[in-house]
């Protein structure tokens, strides 16, 4: 007899439901089938990555849903913008945002990385190994590639500016802003120095602001030690430069206090309504009086303020800002050393800030503006001011500014660099080799099978450049096992060396130690899952989607869940 798909209960109340016996109607994979499904799909996102490796890698262009078109080579930002559904790809897409929020930088080679480790696990698995094996294989195989990093690593000095900007360059080297890369780089250093501790180590990245305005070029881009918002004076009449400015910021509104609780008042008369007004006139008056009596030149508004309000603000020459938003007001603060103030009765000239010079800046022929506070007291607030043609570029070129000052930020935490190209892999993976020969476990295949993945690495590099990967491979690690130097990579940029110390392609210790650490623990997550439990009304196999109006792939399959049960409440028993 068969067995009942639901059965009729009641609760405490006496309110029937019924508990669906849905386990049963559930499809699962497991066992070596589950680990190759999920490593299938991994690869699927990390494959997509390879192409943007690199100072040649390609650009990749996202259209979202709504339309929105994004071009980039950011690796965090296409697995961002990439719409993965696949449960086990999207542990590829938190991988890189892991990388993102940590370092910064290298989101790019960490996925392609992983891919590479599961590329390698599934022919360990083919070959009857255990995927446990392989995991405590990789483990250790990455403490070895670590050490091996930290015996390469050169020591960096932090207050050489000219060697800083070299480091920039090469974050900056394959982003859409290299033809000015110089000038990026030296904007993404002076503007780290300039709010860095040096003694404590620390980086503020709230007190850099960027701000982009569409047109010019991106050469016009400069780096305003002050504050740039996009705002004007309330008034047109008010004067465009101030210097020496007494700064009021106020997060109290320019109008008439009100009651909290609901209020109604009734108007009957005209001589009501000029009484009124008259109240208002001389509630404006009465602010405008207190912000002048406290010394302040320039008065810098959270909230706005009507016409009436702005018109007295004029006559009474008295300039102002209205809807500066909260962190905006907050670095004014910081940078004038002016102390917010809720009330105008509490404003006094010990709150106030100061400003050497405030001016509106003037864009193009349809005379956009934008209001800049500059030569302020307290240095520790600058602002990259980003133009160019499109919004795109901007979004872009402040993306590649964002990887290179946290390449900066890294240096300032731990002055230990290794060097790129490929060659700090490739000198591990060379290390990781000669261990294997040393191990009398199985772990020796994953500890090969690790090596040949690190080397994944300058292969993409030489792809993505035009040359012969193998051969270029090949090559290079025969020069760096006769020759004993770590430093010797791909040289994508065709400078005529495979000396990355001499090409100065540098990166920070810091980035690859994650990149291998993060990598390593993900694959790791991966080859553990053999279980896998989807509703029957999914469908179990992955299906991969690429659209031609994107580079980015699109994953249709099942997002693992499981209900045991479901409870319906005030389920009629005759129905």
């Amino acid at each position: 007899m068969a067995q009942a798909s639901a059965q009729l209960l009641f609760d405490e109340s006496g309110q029937p439901f019924i508990v669906m016996r849905e386990q049963e109607n559930q499809k699962r994979i497991t066992g070596v089938e589950a680990v190759k499904s999920h490593i299938l799909a991994a690869r699927a996102v990390a494959n997509t990555l390879r192409t943007s490796l690199g100072p040649r890698g390609l650009d990749k262009m996202l259209v979202s849903p709504d339309g929105d078109v994004t071009i980039t080579n950011d690796g965090a930002t296409i697995m961002e913008k990439m719409d993965v559904q696949h449960h086990v790809a999207k542990l590829m897409v938190e991988l890189s945002k892991s990388q993102d929020h940590e370092i910064g930088d290298g989101t790019t080679g960490v996925v392609v990385l992983a891919g590479a480790l599961l590329e390698e696990a599934e022919k360990l698995i083919d070959r009857g190994i255990h995927p446990i094996k392989i995991a405590d294989g990789f483990d250790l195989a990455c403490k070895k590639a670590l050490e091996t990093l930290d015996s390469i690593s050169d020591k960096f000095p932090v207050e050489n500016r000219e060697r800083l900007v070299e480091t920039a360059q090469t974050s900056l080297g394959s982003k859409i802003v290299n033809r000015s890369i110089r000038q990026f780089a030296e904007i993404a250093v002076d503007a780290v120095l300039s709010v860095a501790d040096i003694e404590t180590k620390d980086v503020n990245f709230e007190m850099i602001k960027m701000e982009g305005k569409v047109g010019g070029r991106l050469e016009d881009t400069i780096l305003v030690k002050g504050i740039v918002i996009d705002k004007t004076m309330s008034h047109p009449q008010m004067p465009k430069e101030l210097k020496n400015a007494k700064v009021a910021i106020l997060t109290c509104p320019f109008e008439p206090p009100k009651p909290k609780t609901k209020h109604k008042l009734d108007i009957t008369s005209t001589e009501d309504f000029k009484a009124l007004r008259d109240y208002e006139r001389e509630t404006f008056e009465t602010m405008i009086r207190q912000v002048k009596e406290s010394g302040a030149t320039l008065a810098i508004c959270q909230w706005g303020f009507d016409d009436e309000a702005n018109h007295l603000l004029q006559a009474n020459d008295l300039p102002a800002v209205r809807w500066v938003g909260g962190p905006e007001i907050e670095l004014l603060a910081i940078a004038t050393n002016a102390r917010i103030v809720p009330r105008f009765s509490e404003l006094t000239s010990e709150k106030l800030g100061t400003a050497g010079l405030v001016r509106e800046i003037t864009f193009g022929a349809a005379k956009d503006r934008m209001l800049s506070i500059e030569q302020c007291p307290n240095n520790k607030a600058v602002t990259v001011f980003v133009r160019g043609g499109n919004k795109m570029i901007i979004d872009e070129a402040k993306r590649a500014l964002h990887d290179a000052l946290c390449v900066i930020r890294n240096l300032v935490r731990d002055s230990r660099i290794v060097y790129g190209g490929g060659s700090a892999e490739l000198a591990a993976a060379i290390q990781v080799a000669k261990e294997a020969d040393r191990i009398d476990g199985i772990e020796q295949y994953a500890f090969r099978a690790f090596a040949d993945a690190l080397e994944s690495i300058p292969m993409a590099l030489a792809e993505n450049s035009g040359l012969a990967p193998i051969e270029a491979l090949s090559d290079l690690k025969a020069k760096q096992i006769e020759t004993g130097n770590s430093f010797l990579g791909i040289d994508a940029v065709f400078a005529g060396t495979n000396d990355m110390k001499e090409q100065k392609v540098i990166e920070t210790l810091l980035s690859k130690r994650e990149q291998i650490s993060l990598a390593t623990q993900v694959v790791r997550m991966i080859l553990k899952i053999d279980d896998v439990r989807v509703p029957d009304d999914e469908k179990m196999d992955d299906e991969l989607d690429t659209p031609c109006a994107s580079s980015s792939l699109i994953f249709e399959s099942p997002i693992q869940r499981s209900y045991v049960r479901r409870h319906e409440h005030n389920y009629a028993v005759g129905s």
